[in-house]
């Protein structure tokens, strides 16, 4: 087996996330804690997946930050895994997720799942806006600038300039 190539200290917040949230089993698993699985045995029950691979994922997602750990039985030790508000803050790209597959990977009879909001009470869908004009963000009316986040070292170079402009203000 091959070792898992980090991508934690790359200069890009898609690949840091996907460091944490990057495989096939780790966005169910915090799905499963969106509908409400707290304990190991439902997490398991519900995805079917191996034991030894959720317990990882579920260590990995406490050391990240987005799972809390609580212990809710002494004898024998049993522990619930609880969204922290850095996991419950991921909720809205997997609803995204969730709109990208019920448009193009829903059969005929339609999504498997609906979003209910319960403060307006209808069913609704995740839209990516813009924070400043709240108008929908999409691929050919957004570009991506470099943000003060991004290594000095890094910016040279001809790919980055290339690929980039640097953030200027308006």
């Amino acid at each position: 087996m091959s070792a898992r190539t980090s991508f934690a200290n790359w200069p890009c917040s898609i690949a840091r996330t996907l460091d944490i949230v990057g495989d096939a089993w780790t966005p169910l698993v915090l799905r499963e804690a969106y509908y409400g699985s707290r304990r190991f045995d439902e997490f398991q029950g519900e995805l079917r997946i191996a034991r030894n691979t959720l317990t990882d994922r579920l260590r990995r997602l406490v050391e990240a930050g987005l799972l809390e750990r609580r212990l809710y039985e002494s004898e024998p030790p049993r522990h619930e895994y609880l969204l922290t508000e850095q996991g419950r803050d991921l909720f809205p790209v997997l609803a995204a997720m969730a709109h990208w597959g019920d448009r193009w990977l829903a059969g005929p009879e339609g999504p498997p799942i609906t979003l209910h909001h319960e403060t307006c009470g209808h069913d609704a869908h995740a839209e990516v806006i813009c924070s400043a004009c709240h108008e929908p963000l999409h691929a050919d009316d957004t570009v991506a600038r470099l943000g003060p986040g991004y290594p000095e070292r890094l910016k040279s170079r001809p790919d980055v300039r290339r690929r980039f402009t640097e953030d200027r203000a308006e």
